[in-house]
């Protein structure tokens, strides 16, 4: 008797029943529900522009701005374009986020170090200061600087002079500035000397490693800082000069100047960032095991070198990830400079959509310069994190 073989069971269709077809609908479902909203959104809004007879674009950027900025870095006057006082408030935002940063990780990395001191007056001093500082807003810490150092200092006539021709009032601190066509190429000496120090010490640890000798950096850097923006005060032609500040009238002409309000947003993002840093080194430190230590202690190693060539290295692993979010939550502080009158980049655009009404264009400016920074920050952040990671063989 011939058996037939088994029949196959008919292959399924794929229905509503199965999660693969449901999860790809409720996608673009999804999407489109986004798309829909976002075409309703942009229609309504030029729909709405057009009844009040509102251009829309960037061609405003060429007009002449017709407003002055109190600080600048680059060369602006109220005939100039309304793009150039846009990049002068970018460079101003960067100016105070990139000093804020270097000082916020300095004075961070000290005060966790001292959470973590055996002297318990300086471990309480530390510990008060965290919690005293992170637990007050920002923008109140703001209000608070800016008053001391406005309040405080006398005016431009009877203004302090620690050194000669230098001078503190509340108008800000001058010094004596250099100008002269050997400026920047001074400048671009030193810059090239710091990029020479960094490859110096590149090699000089990769050589110490291969050959056990220790290379003498101090040196070679005073060298280089020395010998590179000199070099180019020569080429240039020598063409250099001191500008002194001198009092006319109610305020100081000439010299450099330190701005109450830049001073009041520096020094209250730095004493605010660096509550946050000082916990986050803190955690990192205590996050290397202690048999770390006591292998060091073991060779003789005083605490400090103990600190600074086996634990630091290894705790940086833990506190480089969250280091990125305190540098970019500075960033974004940066934007209450408005409220102390520092010309940052949305003082600056605040002002341009008043004047020509552009809002639109005004906030995406603000949101592209923000983002281009967070994510270069964040880039950065990422590769030096993927240097200093483990890694598994």
């Amino acid at each position: 008797m011939n058996s037939s073989p088994p029949r196959r069971p008919a292959a399924r269709r794929p229905g509503w029943h199965d999660p693969g077809v449901r999860s790809a609908i409720y996608q673009i479902l999804a999407v489109g529900a986004v798309a829909l909203a976002v075409w309703f959104l942009i229609s309504n809004l030029l729909h709405n522009l057009s009844a009040r007879h509102i251009t829309t674009g960037f061609a405003f950027l060429h007009r002449e701005a017709g407003f002055d900025i109190g600080e600048t870095l680059l060369a602006y006057t109220p005939a100039s374009t309304y793009g150039r006082a846009i990049w002068i408030g970018i460079l101003n935002t960067l100016l105070v986020s990139a000093l804020g940063v270097v000082f916020s990780t300095l004075l961070g990395t000290l005060i966790g170090i001292g959470r973590l001191s055996r002297n318990w007056l300086i471990a309480k001093l530390a510990m008060v200061y965290v919690e005293a500082v992170r637990n007050v807003p920002l923008l109140l810490q703001l209000f608070f600087w800016y008053s001391i150092i406005t309040e405080s200092m006398p005016g431009p006539r009877q203004a302090h002079r620690p050194l000669p021709d230098v001078f503190l009032s509340n108008r800000g601190l001058k010094i004596p500035a250099l100008h002269g066509e050997s400026v920047d190429w001074m400048l671009l000496g030193l810059v090239l000397a710091l990029v020479g120090i960094a490859a110096l010490r590149h090699w000089g640890r990769r050589r110490q490693q291969a050959t056990g000798q220790p290379f003498a950096l101090a040196r070679w850097a005073l060298g280089l800082i020395v010998a590179l923006p000199g070099l180019g005060w020569l080429l240039s032609g020598r063409h250099l000069a001191l500008d002194v500040p001198v009092l006319r009238g109610f305020n100081f002409a000439g010299g450099w100047t330190l701005s109450p309000e830049l001073a009041a947003l520096l020094v209250g993002l730095v004493v605010y960032t660096t509550a946050f840093t000082a916990e986050v080194v803190r955690a990192g430190i205590q996050a290397v095991d202690a048999g770390q230590w006591e292998a060091a202690n073991s060779l003789g190693l005083r605490r400090g070198l103990v600190l600074r060539l086996v634990v630091l290295p290894q705790a940086l692993r833990v506190i480089v990830p969250p280091m990125t979010s305190q540098y970019l939550n500075l960033v974004k502080n940066s934007s209450l400079a408005v409220a102390i009158g520092y010309p940052d980049i949305v003082s600056i655009l605040d002002t341009m959509m008043n004047q020509t009404g552009q809002a639109i264009e005004g906030v995406l400016l603000i949101m592209a310069a923000y983002l281009t920074v967070s994510l270069t920050i964040a880039f950065f952040m990422n590769w030096y994190n993927r240097r200093v990671a483990l890694v598994e063989r």
